[in-house]
């Protein structure tokens, strides 16, 4: 059985859309695109292709997947980190109006979210990964379907754009188990969900 493994990439502001390419997503208006570029170099590639190697499938939202779908299949070595396992592992996409994906192996998933992952999750050997896809990822979260996260946030300032942890997320609790700063100062931390947060309250001095 897999692992539901979520890698996001988000500003210090939380911003999670468009971070490829300036026309990867204008949605509501955004200009911003591209904001990770500046910040990858040798170690962050390293991670990238690290992940990859851990794939037994990919889940992905309508969005990221057409984006992906446009780029990936062009890269035809099979030996490439990123667009080997893409191109060669199964793809499941959310969708309830992709009717006939051109890149295989891609299969739709139209039915109960639950049911549909939880059915991909016992077949996947390995991490099913969810890379984007921050509208999924959210309600994957919601339905506490998601084993660890990648939060992957890079040392910059948007102050527009839509954010991964929006209001009305549902309150989570997360326990760190791991990771490192590159020398851009990318901070790559992984995540495992604890459940909902706790809350209280500090004691003040008496004489305070």
């Amino acid at each position: 059985m897999g692992r539901l493994v979520v890698t996001s990439f988000v500003t210090l502001d939380g911003v999670h859309q468009a971070p490829g390419a300036p026309d990867e997503d204008t949605t509501d208006g955004f200009r911003q695109g591209g904001w990770t570029v500046p910040f990858v170099e040798e170690e962050f590639g390293g991670f990238a292709a690290d992940s990859f190697t851990r794939a037994g499938a990919f889940l992905l939202g309508r969005r990221t997947y057409d984006i992906f779908a446009a780029y990936w299949p062009k890269v035809t070595d099979p030996a490439h980190p990123i667009a080997g396992p893409l191109n060669r592992l199964p793809k499941y996409v959310v969708s309830s109006t992709l009717t006939d994906p051109d890149w295989s192996p891609t299969t739709v998933l139209t039915g109960e979210l639950v049911e549909e992952v939880a059915a991909v999750k016992e077949r996947t050997e390995g991490e099913l990964q969810v890379h984007g896809s921050a509208a999924l990822a959210r309600s994957l979260f919601a339905l506490d379907l998601v084993d660890a996260l990648h939060l992957v946030t890079f040392p910059v300032v948007l102050g527009a754009g839509r954010r991964l942890f929006g209001e009305g997320f549902l309150p989570t609790a997360f326990r760190r188990t791991g990771g490192s700063v590159t020398g851009t100062g990318v901070s790559i931390q992984t995540y495992a969900p604890a459940g909902r947060p706790e809350y209280g309250a500090f004691d003040l001095p008496e004489d305070a």
